[in-house]
């Protein structure tokens, strides 16, 4: 009798590096075709304070934007600053034909009223896709998703990259904010998924989570997503990141470096075991965000120059 050998199903890793890396050289091609036509798609992004944290993902865009040839100006503002003064500043920028895409870095300090920020964004250099305007848009279809917000845009590109088809699959998305789990609901629905969004009310998460074709872990709880939580062969996508300040335990030390002291909503090395797909993090999620804002800024200057 000949011996079997069993081996351990390994899932295969979703790599936002390497689709962004595609996206990204896409996206460059695009920049140059419009400089040919003498259209020079330009971002500006906004900051305000000195958050660790934001510098470090701003630096991010700024390599893509160099990565990609897309004009690029930094506007540092103090902390100080007032809502209504900030608020002159966009709309300066709203005016300024050179300028087709306004990102202006979250958080901002809690004396600024946020939503009165982005509302003054105008909707065309709206390439955060934060406004009221672009995600009611969404709404209406997939054709009308012009400029939609680029974690869920990212995830969307990442699925298509990789040829998962959300089509008649069930999906549910731990977190409901506006810029990940909302946006996101909407645009699986738009391509024929079964939505179902779960939330801190949620009661038995695990029932949702356990019946998911795709599962989204988007709250920002280190490693809230066990094995137990997870169907055989799903698809899981980790969008949250959360630094590791913490002494890791003997065992997690080498998963933590690996990791580069960051950690995701799903605890990986156990639910991979049972996934079909899976993002790491970091190198997931988050290299695509960037990306699909890129997108967004060639596609704003596209249709304001059309």
């Amino acid at each position: 009798m000949s011996a079997r050998i069993h081996k351990k199903r390994q899932s295969r890793l979703l790599d936002g590096r390497l689709v962004s890396d595609f996206l990204l050289t896409r996206v460059s091609h695009e920049v140059k075709k419009l400089h040919k036509k003498k259209i020079f798609p330009k971002l500006v992004i906004i900051l305000v304070g000195k958050n660790p944290a934001s510098l470090s993902y701003i630096r991010q865009k700024e390599k893509a934007t160099q990565r990609t040839h897309i004009q690029y100006e930094h506007l540092n503002l103090r902390e100080t600053i007032a809502t209504k003064k900030l608020i002159a500043i966009i709309e300066k920028l709203n005016r300024d034909k050179t300028v087709h895409g306004i990102l202006v870095q979250l958080p901002l300090p809690a004396h600024i009223e946020a939503p009165l920020v982005l509302r003054a964004i105008e909707p065309a250099k709206d390439v955060d896709g934060f406004g009221a305007y672009n995600l009611g848009k969404m709404f209406l279809s997939m054709d009308f998703e012009n400029l939609a917000p680029c974690t869920p845009r990212g995830i969307i590109r990442l699925l298509e990259y990789y040829k998962i088809s959300p089509v008649g699959k069930r999906v549910t998305i731990i977190g409901r904010s506006n810029i990940v789990g909302k946006p996101l609901a909407v645009m699986l629905i738009n391509r024929d998924a079964t939505v179902t969004v779960c939330h801190s009310k949620t009661k038995n998460l695990a029932s949702h989570t356990r019946t998911a074709d795709i599962l989204v872990a988007a709250v920002g709880r280190p490693k809230m997503v066990k094995a137990d939580m997870v169907k055989k062969g799903a698809i899981v996508i980790d969008v949250g990141t959360t630094k590791v300040n913490n002494r890791p335990s003997r065992s997690e030390a080498k998963q933590i470096v690996h990791l580069n002291s960051l950690v995701g909503d799903v605890d990986f090395e156990n639910v991979k075991r049972k996934a079909s797909w899976i993002t790491p993090v970091p190198g997931g999620v988050g290299p695509m965000t960037v990306a699909c804002l890129m997108e967004n800024v060639v596609r704003a200057a596209r249709r304001m120059n059309m």
